[in-house]
């Protein structure tokens, strides 16, 4: 396969040396055989400045690490952001809750997150930061915890 390979390069070479720069219309041209080849002045060497292109291959050592975080894109830095519909949803299945459940924080979830914070000792600011969050996440599966009672 590398003789092949070296062989077409060899046969461009040649071409490009043999002044096939002349317009077809100037003289006719004539196929390269492996006789005409075997009778060229010039011994063929391989050309220097031809490379083969550069590619980018990921290896298996340490740095291959460092090049998978350049290549995918990392998660957010910081504790766990809920949904709206997790919101809801924790806070339904807590007893706290009750219209539907859309994701959209309004008026009735803003009261629910209130209610849910003050029965849990929290601080009432009717916002799900990671404290109420982490209180709150344990009801976000319907078969986590039952609803309190209220």
């Amino acid at each position: 396969m590398k003789r092949l390979l070296n062989f077409g390069i060899a046969v461009l070479v040649l071409a490009a040396l043999s002044g096939c720069s002349k317009k077809p219309q100037d003289e006719e041209l004539q196929p390269i055989t492996m006789e005409s080849l075997s009778m060229a002045d010039n011994p063929i060497q391989a050309a220097p400045d031809l490379k083969a292109p550069e590619t980018k291959i990921l290896t298996t050592n340490a740095s291959a690490a460092a090049q998978a975080k350049e290549l995918l894109p990392l998660p957010p830095a910081g504790p766990y952001k809920p949904t709206g519909i997790e919101i809801q949803t924790a806070l339904k299945n807590a007893g706290f809750y009750v219209g539907k459940i859309d994701g959209n924080i309004g008026p009735k979830s803003k009261k629910s997150i209130e209610d849910f914070q003050k029965e849990n000792g929290l601080k009432v600011d009717g916002r799900v930061g990671p404290k109420t969050w982490e209180a709150m996440s344990k009801y976000s599966s319907t078969t986590a915890v039952k609803p309190v009672k209220r």
